[in-house]
C-alpha cells in the first residue's frame, strides 16, 4: 500500500503532538506500507542556521526506505499573520500540483491529512476529484469554531461563513474523518456529517518513552538550577491566545506569598514576549521560563511538577483535547485543568481522580485548585499514580496506532 502523507510542519520543527505522527508512521512502516511525505522547507521555530542547513536537504530517506520526505522551498513562516496565511495559501497550490501531477505521489492508494491549515483539507478534497483516491482526514482542531473561541471572529461573520463552506467541503469530500474526542465527533455529527464516517482515537502518548523520573534521577534540577523541595506547577506547549497562558500567570500572581509553589513555563511561540513581558510587569519571581524541550525530555519536564497545567480560553475546549493532558499523566503527575466545563477532559480527570478541575477563564478557581492539591500531599500522590495506570490501560501507542490501521485498511479496501 502506498500512502501520500500532506504534512504543514514536519521535523526538525517543534509543534504539538508530532510523535503522533511519527509513530503512525513507524507503524505503516511495518506493517509495509510506502510512505511519500511531502512538507515545506523548515521554519517554525528555528534559527536561521538551521533552516539554512534545511533548504539544501530536499529528499530524506528514513524507516529502512520506506518513508521518503520530500521538502518543497517556501518562505520561512513568521509572526505575521498576513504573511502566514499568505504562506499557507502558497503552499496548497504547491500540494495540489504535487498531488496530481508529482510523479512520486502517483502511485498512492490514499491520502492523509491533517487540519492546519484549515485549507488543506480542501486541497486534497480538490486531489482527490482529480485522481479518485480516498482521503482520511486526521481532524485535531475544528475550523471555524477555534477562530470563534479565540475571539477573532463571531458566528456569521464573512469569515465564519467562508470557514464552514470550506469545513462541509472537507467533510463531504473525506472518507474517514479521524476524530481527537466524543465532543469533536458530536460537533461535526450537528453539522452534518454520518457517524458512519468518523473515527474517535484518542491522542495517545508512547507510555515506555513518556515515564515518571524520580527526583535524584531528574537531570533537570540541577541543569536549571531548580531546588528539589519546591511545589512545581508545570506548563508546556504552545504560547498562544487559545492556551490562556494569562490564567496561569494570574493563578501565580494571587499565589506569589507561597514561596513554596513555583511556576515553570516551557514552550514557544508568537505570544512569549508578551508573556515574559506580563510576569516582570507584575514582578512575578514564581514564574519562570523554559525553552519548549525535544520529545526525548518530555518526561524530565512534567516529572519535574507537582501538578501538571492544561488550559484553555473559554469555548474553546469542546473543539480540541490537548494531548499534553496524556503526556502529563504518562510522567505520573496529576493534571490541574483550566477548561471548559461539560468535556470528555472534565469527565475523564473527575471520573478517574486524575486531578483538579476548574472552569476555563477562572482565576481564583485555578489558584485554588493548585493550592488544594499544594495542601493535599497525598492525594497529588495518589492522583498521579491512577494518571500513571490509565494511561497504560487506556491510552498506549499500540492502541492509538493499530486503530490509524484498520482505518486505512477500511477505506483502501472499500
Amino acid at each position: 500500500m502506498n500512502i501520500l502523507y500532506l504534512k504543514t510542519y514536519y521535523s526538525p520543527e517543534s509543534v504539538a503532538s508530532a510523535y503522533l505522527d511519527d509513530q503512525i508512521q513507524e507503524t505503516f512502516a511495518r506493517e509495509g506500507y510506502k510512505i511519500e511525505l511531502f512538507t515545506p522547507t523548515p521554519s517554525r521555530g528555528l534559527d536561521k542556521e538551521t533552516i539554512k542547513k534545511y533548504r539544501k536537504i530536499r529528499v530524506e530517506e528514513k524507516l529502512n526506505g520506506l518513508l521518503t520526505v520530500r521538502r518543497f522551498p517556501l518562505y520561512a513562516e513568521g509572526k505575521n499573520p498576513i504573511f502566514r496565511a499568505v504562506r499557507y495559501f502558497i503552499q496548497c497550490i504547491e500540494v495540489f500540483f504535487i498531488g496530481v501531477f508529482n510523479k512520486h505521489a502517483k502511485d498512492a492508494d490514499v491520502i492523509m491529512v491533517s487540519s492546519t491549515p484549515p485549507i488543506i483539507g480542501p486541497t486534497a478534497a480538490l486531489i482527490k476529484k482529480v485522481r479518485h483516491i480516498p482521503i482520511v482526514y486526521n481532524l485535531q482542531d475544528i475550523f471555524p469554531d477555534s477562530l470563534v473561541g479565540a475571539g477573532m471572529t463571531h458566528k456569521g461573520s464573512l469569515l465564519w461563513k467562508i470557514g464552514r463552506i470550506i469545513e462541509d467541503f472537507t467533510y463531504r469530500n473525506c472518507d474517514k474523518i479521524v476524530v481527537i474526542s466524543e465532543d469533536l465527533k458530536r460537533n461535526i455529527m450537528a453539522k452534518g456529517v454520518s457517524e458512519e464516517k468518523i473515527e474517535v482515537i484518542y491522542i495517545w502518548v508512547d507510555e515506555n518513552a513518556v515515564v515518571p523520573i524520580a527526583k535524584d534521577d531528574n537531570i533537570l534540577y540541577d541543569e536549571f538550577s531548580l531546588p528539589k523541595d519546591k511545589f512545581y506547577v508545570v506548563y508546556a506547549g504552545n504560547f498562544g491566545n487559545a492556551q490562556n497562558i494569562d490564567v496561569i500567570i494570574r493563578a501565580a500572581e494571587q499565589l506569589k506569598e507561597h514561596q513554596d509553589i513555583q511556576f515553570l513555563l516551557f514552550g514557544t511561540g508568537g505570544l512569549i514576549d508578551d508573556f515574559k513581558k506580563l510576569v516582570s510587569d507584575l514582578h512575578l519571581d514564581n514564574v519562570l521560563f523554559f525553552p519548549l524541550q525535544p520529545y526525548n525530555r518530555v518526561s524530565y519536564v512534567y516529572s519535574l511538577g507537582s501538578v501538571g497545567i492544561v488550559s484553555c480560553k473559554k469555548g474553546i475546549g469542546k473543539g480540541a483535547m490537548p494531548s499534553k493532558t496524556w503526556s502529563i499523566m504518562s510522567a505520573g503527575t496529576p493534571v490541574v485543568a483550566n477548561y471548559d466545563t461539560d468535556t470528555d477532559l472534565q469527565r475523564i480527570i473527575t471520573s478517574h481522580n486524575l486531578g483538579v478541575f476548574s472552569e476555563a477563564d477562572n482565576v481564583q478557581e485555578l489558584a485554588d485548585a493548585i493550592l488544594y492539591m499544594y495542601n493535599n500531599p497525598s492525594l497529588c500522590e495518589e492522583s498521579g499514580r491512577n494518571a500513571r495506570r490509565y494511561v497504560e490501560e487506556n491510552l498506549t501507542k499500540d492502541v492509538g496506532t493499530s486503530k490509524y490501521i484498520e482505518v486505512v485498511k477500511s477505506v483502501v479496501n472499500k
